[in-house]
């Protein structure tokens, strides 16, 4: 049963209280080397384990200490990942793979403008990024390759962060590239007027693009790693 509105205020209220009201309990930020306090210590959150420097970082790159791969590091690994996918179109991991992003994109719903996301739950932008992925008609299989050069770098990093957060957090920010704003234009010569609006690339619809497309593409990956059985790009 879904709550009154009513009920959600108070409940907004009550963590907003609990929020402003540093605890004693939580002291130092987990992270080592760190020495900063727990957001539960201070009048900046409820986070019991991470400053806001760390918890920051953990929204945005699916951990509190590694950040995301650059562009150079994942070029490579994307261009392997794409001549294999375009090579086995036909294989039926492969297709599986596909036609899971199709449906994604089928039970996104209907498209919705960057600039009008605002108030919506992480569930429903993560279906808003399926939408705008739809809309964009970004071909399925450049979805899929993000998963596979995401295992692929991870698998190759000397140093990995292996908790799988991270690698859902990794391939769901390349994905959320793919077709990340909404772009407008009015009027027409020197007059124009342009609106471009870009969702946050952090949080927890992050964390559903990545499961979502973990799901979509686990299976063409286990077939990947067994026929190229290599490490590198």
């Amino acid at each position: 049963m879904s709550k009154s509105p009513t009920s959600r205020r108070r409940r907004a209220n009550e963590v907003k209280t609990r929020a402003h009201s540093p605890s004693n309990m939580f002291t130092m930020c987990r992270v080592i080397g760190c020495g900063r306090t727990a957001r539960a210590g201070t009048q900046d959150g409820l986070d019991t384990r991470l400053c806001r420097v760390h918890a920051d970082h953990y929204s945005r790159h699916g951990s509190p200490y590694k950040g995301s791969y650059a562009a150079k590091q994942i070029a490579p690994y994307r261009k392997l990942a794409l001549d294999w996918l375009s090579a086995h179109r036909d294989d039926a991991t492969v297709r599986n793979a596909l036609d899971r992003v199709t449906g994604l994109y089928t039970a996104a719903g209907a498209h919705v403008e960057a600039f009008r996301l605002r108030g919506l739950s992480p569930e429903a932008r993560a279906k808003a990024a399926w939408a705008r992925l739809r809309k964009a008609k970004v071909d399925p299989l450049r979805v899929v390759a993000a998963w596979l050069t995401v295992e692929m770098i991870i698998r190759d990093d000397p140093q990995p962060e292996t908790k799988l957060e991270f690698k859902q957090v990794q391939a769901a920010k390349l994905v959320h590239k793919m077709a990340s704003g909404t772009h407008k234009s009015w009027g027409e010569g020197a007059a124009v007027t342009s609106l471009h609006v870009y969702p946050r690339s952090r949080g927890r619809v992050l964390r559903y693009i990545g499961a979502d497309l973990q799901q979509a593409s686990e299976l063409a990956w286990e077939q990947f790693k067994a026929e190229t059985k290599r490490t590198g790009p």
